[in-house]
């Protein structure tokens, strides 16, 4: 998305979903836009809403880094680095920078997430010239084969039981859709061609 100068700005658990495959694939593109330079609209989740997003300073892709290193924290914390009950103090700590890790994270969890938490975007992970491969190129990701990944050539580590490839039962939001209620209806834009 980013080639396409796309800011998806709303990861998070509940927009990725398992395929009949058990690949993660990312949903809800609501908050998507495409961002050649800034962008001031406020969107997204409270918890995963980068600093730039909650000062009003103008934002671009370099919030989806910052939702990625929240995603992480959240992923082996069982809860996102900045939650506070009161919603004003959860934006002040994520202005701030603020947050503590757990004593489990590994050094390698750490330090991906604090590069990915800078408050500076121009400073954060995935920023620079080398993008996406300077995060993957982390030690949180040593011996992580993505060629393999995208070749869908890695075992899954959970395989959802499905009966067809549009059966969302599993997903309690869609039990009660019929399966015709989920089909991809084209526009005639033909604007997913390149995906």
């Amino acid at each position: 998305m980013h080639a396409r100068s796309i800011a998806y700005r709303d990861l998070k658990p509940e927009n990725l979903l398992l395929d009949a495959a058990g690949y993660l694939k990312i949903t809800d593109f609501g908050f998507a836009k495409e961002v050649t330079g800034k962008t001031w609209t406020l969107c997204g989740t409270p918890d995963y809403l980068a600093p730039e997003i909650v000062a009003s300073r103008g934002h671009g892709t370099a919030v989806d880094w910052w939702t990625l290193g929240v995603l992480i924290y959240e992923m082996l914390a069982a809860f996102p680095p900045f939650y506070e009950e009161d919603p004003m103090t959860t934006y002040t700590r994520i202005v701030e920078g603020r947050y503590n890790m757990p004593a489990h994270f590994s050094p390698a969890a750490r330090a991906i997430i604090a590069s990915l938490l800078e408050v500076r975007a121009s400073r954060r992970l995935g920023c620079s010239g080398n993008g996406a491969a300077a995060v993957r190129a982390q030690a949180f990701f040593a011996n992580f084969d993505f060629k393999l990944l995208l070749e869908r050539k890695i075992p899954a580590p959970y395989v959802p039981t499905v009966t067809s490839s549009t059966d969302a039962s599993k997903y309690a939001h869609t039990a009660n859709l019929q399966e015709e209620d989920m089909a991809y209806q084209p526009d005639g834009s033909n604007w997913d061609a390149d995906f």
